[in-house]
């Protein structure tokens, strides 16, 4: 137990989080946020008052495997009874991977280069009880052949604003190299891992979108570079579901 006054040092986070109960990561009025969550077991356990960090800010509903903060907390921590005790104090859908110290000017957003997000879609009739909230329900079959030639549309360096939702604030670039796209299916579940140095805002839910647009027959797979390259987001089709969405991780 500490004092917000004493001597402080950098610690990692690495979390994994199940988005259902939240609105989203960032602190939201009383609404409950997994950086309000965590934020307030780091109260209970240390005393302290610290903003988190996190390497993004994951929507309401939205999930994470691989989520990474930082946090400043007490420099003389026992780093094994801090994590027994942050642990206890997590609720049980937001669990601590790791905690660790780092450098000072270690920041989970700025230096950050690449970030991987999953999506998974459920395609068949019925979606079993357990998966809801954590998938994409789409009942009719896909063609998933369809939709891989559709994944490589995207990847390499590329004007995304289609496929953007416009934020409350000028963004310096619209332009993102995605590294990869992979698409696998094991029987009812799909997942497509998306790779890149950094991703716009909701643009993995667009691509998403877009890509089960292809396999759905509704778009041919032609289309999607004329989309791209109109740099018109009503020229794109919607946005998946954030139910779907996984922060895998991310990469320093």
């Amino acid at each position: 137990m500490t004092s917000d006054d004493a001597p402080t040092s950098n610690y990692r986070l690495d979390l994994a989080y199940d988005g259902r109960a939240y609105f989203g990561w960032q602190r939201h009025g009383d609404q409950p946020t997994v950086q309000g969550a965590i934020e307030d077991a780091l109260t209970a356990c240390f005393e302290v008052h610290s903003a988190v960090m996190g390497s993004g800010r994951t929507d309401r509903g939205v999930h994470a495997n691989g989520q990474v903060a930082n946090v400043l907390l007490p420099a003389d921590l026992d780093v094994e009874s801090a994590k027994s005790a942050l642990r206890g104090a997590l609720p049980a859908d937001i669990q601590l991977l790791d905690l660790t110290p780092v450098a000072d000017d270690f920041h989970a957003r700025d230096d950050a280069k690449a970030k991987t997000y999953r999506y998974v879609i459920w395609n068949a009739p019925e979606c079993p009880e357990a998966e809801v909230g954590r998938v994409w329900h789409v009942p009719r079959a896909l063609d998933v052949q369809a939709m891989r030639p559709a994944c490589r549309v995207f990847e390499g360096n590329h004007d995304f604003a289609s496929f953007a939702k416009k934020p409350n604030f000028v963004r310096a670039s619209t332009v993102r190299r995605v590294h990869s796209i992979e698409l696998t299916q094991d029987g009812e579940r799909i997942e497509i891992a998306l790779r890149a140095e950094g991703f716009l805002w909701k643009m993995v839910r667009n691509l998403v979108r877009a890509i089960v647009k292809v396999g759905e027959g509704r778009t041919p797979c032609e289309k999607l570079a004329q989309i791209l390259k109109s740099k018109d987001r009503s020229a794109a089709p919607g946005t998946a579901p954030a139910s779907g969405l996984f922060l895998d991780s991310v990469e320093y």
